[in-house]
């Protein structure tokens, strides 16, 4: 149990709005090549210039947040093991939340200029063995471009529902948003994909995405598109478009890769880490269906390099549907 939450949910939401308002302008007076400046390395990712600036606001906000909630900041970028402590100096088990946060998941979209980001955060009880699901409260908000000036918050507390509002950045005005997952029975004639954003397993991940579609829909006519994808390169913006009702179902096994890709002789890429999808308590409260392959609940632990494989539908009808049908498709590329 999270103590005092609905505060707690307050005072992440102002953090939020200082980290995106601060990106947005340091993306309205900077030129694009000094954004996308990649600055160095970290076990989770690479860290471009433009994360520099939602760490600092991150941490700045922060050290009053832990004043009253002490806890262990989960993020890219906090040192070896992205983990610290707040207030400084607190020993690990004087702990009473884990927050895990990604300042900007979509980083890669959003300094050039071409997709909002997001700003990711979890919490959960302080607790050694703690999990994805442990956590008892989330939000995500949109980083806009810089010529968007409506952008969503969502957020969702265990067993509370999915809530979201549209901010217009002009204005000023928040207003209650409603979201639905989409109710369709079948992909046909919608989005999904099996994600595959870097080099590396394309080819496997490409060949599954297509068995896939053609065990359910057959093979397309000639000239006819059966179903579309989407490779927004943020699991955030890829649970949203879930939540929103513009994908009906997403596949991110890039780990289940390895295996194959060590008998080429060529390591793993980067995958999907349990900041990355730290909320996705909001989409299973939205009624997304979200799980790993097998179809177990994500059990990841918190830190910033365990790699996830993960699917979502948009809902139960089609996980009934699809689920087998995707690890059918996966046994035939050796993924599973």
């Amino acid at each position: 149990m999270i103590r005092d939450a609905a505060r707690l949910l307050d005072q992440l939401r102002r953090i939020h709005g200082a980290i995106r308002d601060a990106v947005v302008h340091a993306c309205e007076h900077s030129a694009l090549e000094h954004l996308a400046q990649p600055l160095g390395e970290t076990a989770g990712d690479t860290i471009f210039a433009i994360d520099r600036v939602s760490e600092a606001v991150l941490l700045h906000h922060f050290a009053a947040l832990a004043a009253e909630w002490p806890c262990m900041l989960v993020a890219e970028g906090l040192g070896d093991d992205g983990r610290l402590m707040l207030p400084a100096g607190l020993p690990p088990d004087q702990a009473e939340l884990i927050i895990i946060i990604d300042p900007i998941d979509g980083t890669r979209g959003l300094m050039y200029q071409k997709r909002p980001a997001w700003i990711l955060t979890g919490v959960a009880a302080a607790r050694p063995d703690a999990t994805l699901a442990d956590i008892e409260l989330a939000l995500m908000t949109e980083i806009p471009l810089v010529k968007q000036h409506l952008c969503d918050v969502l957020w969702a507390s265990a067993g509370g529902g999915m809530h979201a509002e549209r901010y217009d950045r002009l204005s000023g005005v928040a207003r209650p948003l409603r979201l639905q997952p989409s109710g369709a029975s079948t992909p046909a004639q919608g989005y999904g994909a099996i994600s595959r954003f870097f080099p590396g397993a394309r080819d496997l991940l490409a060949a599954a995405d297509d068995q896939l579609i053609e065990q359910l829909l057959g093979i397309a006519p000639p000239g006819v598109a059966v179903s579309f994808e989407d490779q927004y390169i943020s699991t955030g913006g890829q649970l949203y478009e879930l939540i929103a009702g513009h994908d009906r179902w997403v596949a991110d096994v890039r780990p289940l890769a390895d295996v194959v890709l060590r008998q080429r002789g060529r390591p793993l890429g980067l995958c999907c880490h349990p900041y990355d999808i730290c909320t996705e308590l909001i989409a299973r409260e939205a009624g997304v269906v979200v799980a790993d392959p097998w179809g177990a609940r994500l059990m990841a632990p918190l830190d910033v390099t365990s790699a996830i494989s993960w699917v979502g539908f948009a809902n139960p009808v089609l996980a009934r549907q699809m689920a087998p049908a995707l690890r059918v498709a996966l046994r035939g590329q050796g993924l599973l």
